[in-house]
């Protein structure tokens, strides 16, 4: 018996797809992506009973189609990321940006605010707290926050469990790691977790970064949003910056990604280094 033929994702369906991903996240694939789109698609196909890409893109349309898209987008987010990837923006953080935020922030008492605003499985956020942890010890007063962000919903519940593989965390140093995770034991060998100390200094949210409010409060000290620009056109991108500008509190630090940069952007922001932008 022969089995069914695979679905195939047209062109006009694609279209449609990119458009409607595009409205609600302003992520851009190219026509390039085509394939990588089917293949990720193709098993929620199967899980929705679906016999085709234009049923998909018909219950995307439907009354039940907002729910789908927030499960569509989930599913062609790109999640890569590591513990201290780029570390010298961590660098930065603990040798120029904490020095010159400190005086405020002991004159005035109020908490260190620093927001991780794509955090995908908790990787950059937990590499935050643990950096600001050191830094921080020889000033107990000081409290800080750091608040956890993404589009995915599967990623955020990933990072809310802090639980990684033991290779995962290779980047931590053995004393840090030995500080700030409890290793796993039994069933549970081979894994590592985020110690509840750590953890409560984090708020995690669902954030798409193009959405009218931010559930998080203003004024930010430091706003770490790395390789994510890389993912929009250009008209989304200067939107972004703006936004991220207006969030960020004066004499705060913006963070983007080596491979990203402000260039063509209009905006209000000093270039620090490769990567870090000052609100005067």
């Amino acid at each position: 018996m022969e089995s069914p033929l695979e679905p195939v994702l047209t062109p006009e369906a694609y279209r449609f797809v990119v458009d409607l991903v595009y409205q609600h996240s302003r992520i851009r694939l190219g026509e390039d992506k085509q394939a990588l789109l089917a293949n990720r698609l193709r098993h929620r196909l199967k899980d929705l009973a679906l016999s085709s890409y234009q049923k998909y893109c018909q219950l995307l349309d439907s009354i039940e189609g907002p729910e789908e898209i927030e499960h569509l987008v989930d599913l062609i987010s790109t999640n890569h990321t590591k513990f201290f990837r780029e570390p010298e923006h961590f660098s930065f953080l603990t040798k120029k940006a904490l020095p010159a935020l400190l005086p405020r922030l002991l004159k005035d008492g109020t908490p260190l605010k620093v927001w991780s605003a794509a955090c995908s499985s908790g990787e950059e956020p937990y590499t935050l707290a643990i950096v600001l942890a050191e830094a921080l010890r020889a000033y107990p007063t000081i409290t800080w926050e750091i608040f956890s962000s993404d589009i995915s919903k599967r990623m955020l519940a990933r990072a809310q469990l802090g639980i990684y593989r033991m290779e995962s965390v290779a980047p931590v140093e053995p004393e840090l790691l030995k500080r700030y995770f409890q290793q796993g034991v039994g069933s549970r060998t081979g894994d590592c977790r985020v110690k509840t100390e750590v953890k409560e200094h984090i708020f995690f949210h669902r954030i798409n970064l193009f959405q009218a409010e931010f559930p998080i409060p203003k004024r930010q000290d430091v706003i770490f949003c790395r390789n994510v620009m890389i993912y929009f056109d250009p008209p989304s991108r200067a939107t972004l910056i703006a936004r991220l500008t207006e969030q960020l509190a004066s004499g705060g630090y913006l963070i983007v990604g080596h491979s990203e940069s402000l260039f063509g952007i209009r905006h209000s922001l000093e270039s620090i280094q490769q990567g870090v932008y000052y609100k005067p």
